[in-house]
């Protein structure tokens, strides 16, 4: 059984930074997209960043590009969110996501990490 459990959220003061992980088992993910996409209260669930399991291919949403880092660690099939110089509108919970590269939907989800950003 697919698992991702994240972990790192919590409160910081802006300006601030936070590393969220994602830990993931249950399966190979060589084959896989890694995701991280955040929902604030009362609005949609946004795509944030994306990396490859293989290959060093990142995608970033335009309001994250220059603050945020994806990066993963194979040996530990761990997925990582650098977070830095965070905003108040980052505020959100914070889940993380998979999928095969040759789809286009996000099959595993995580049950999410609230990350909380005081001005």
């Amino acid at each position: 059984q697919v698992q991702l459990v994240e972990s790192g959220g919590g409160l910081v003061q802006a300006g601030g930074s936070l590393r969220l992980s994602c830990a993931a088992s249950g399966r190979t993910f060589s084959s896989y997209v890694m995701g991280w996409f955040r929902q604030a209260p009362g609005k949609e669930r946004e795509f944030v960043a994306a990396i490859m399991w293989s290959g060093s291919s990142t995608g970033y949403a335009d309001s994250v590009k220059g603050r945020f880092t994806i990066s993963r660690d194979n040996a530990k099939n761990t997925v990582y969110l650098q977070m830095n110089s965070l905003k108040p509108e980052d505020t959100a919970v914070y889940y993380c996501t998979a999928r095969p590269l040759t789809s286009d939907n996000w099959n595993y989800w995580g049950q999410g990490t609230q990350v909380t950003v005081s001005s």
